[in-house]
């Protein structure tokens, strides 16, 4: 079977249930996000080191691929149950972003990024994290979705900031903060 299909060479491509719509549409748009997101995480969890921050990631990835299946899915498709939104993906955010902030001192001032390699790209991600939100905020908007969705790319960005502030501390590095007073 060939890889390429042609069926998208006029600017189009299929939903799950195969309604077609532009590649423009604010679906598509929604879990293409995701998958450019699914990417970067993919690009942090090669460059981690320890299996557990590993795995971490890679179930982080596991349901973005669900996530996506679900903005790919238009109201009133047919599609099996298991792809429904499951609980334990916010839980699983929760419990960790819990247990890594315990291990860090607090702070009251916005972080200036990039204090190493790990928790810059960590940033990144959240960052492209919050992009995803508000391209399923807007599909929301238009059509409505499951709201655990943008729960859960909310919390996942929490996750990816404490997890950048985690991989930080862990290499012994400081947080820099933001100086408001500073004039350039």
């Amino acid at each position: 079977m060939k890889l390429y299909t042609k069926t998208g060479d006029s600017g189009t491509t299929s939903l799950i249930g195969g309604k077609r719509v532009s590649k423009a549409d604010w679906r598509v748009c929604a879990y293409g996000s995701v998958d450019e997101l699914n990417s970067a995480l993919g690009m942090l969890r090669a460059k981690l080191t320890d299996s557990s921050e590993k795995a971490m990631i890679f179930e982080i990835q596991n349901s973005l691929f669900s996530v996506g299946v679900l903005l790919a899915t238009p109201s009133g498709a047919d599609f099996p149950k298991k792809f429904e939104f499951k609980e334990n993906w916010l839980n699983f955010l929760e419990e960790n972003i819990d247990e890594m902030q315990n291990k860090l001192p607090e702070i009251k001032n916005f972080i200036i990024y990039g204090e190493n390699e790990l928790s810059a790209l960590c940033h990144f991600c959240r960052s492209v994290a919050r992009r995803v939100e508000r391209d399923i905020v807007f599909l929301h908007e238009k059509e409505k979705i499951d709201e655990n969705l943008i729960k859960y790319i909310n919390r996942l960005s929490d996750f990816l900031f404490t997890f950048a502030r985690y991989l930080s501390t862990k290499e012994k590095n400081i947080d820099f903060f933001w100086k408001k007073d500073i004039v350039i």
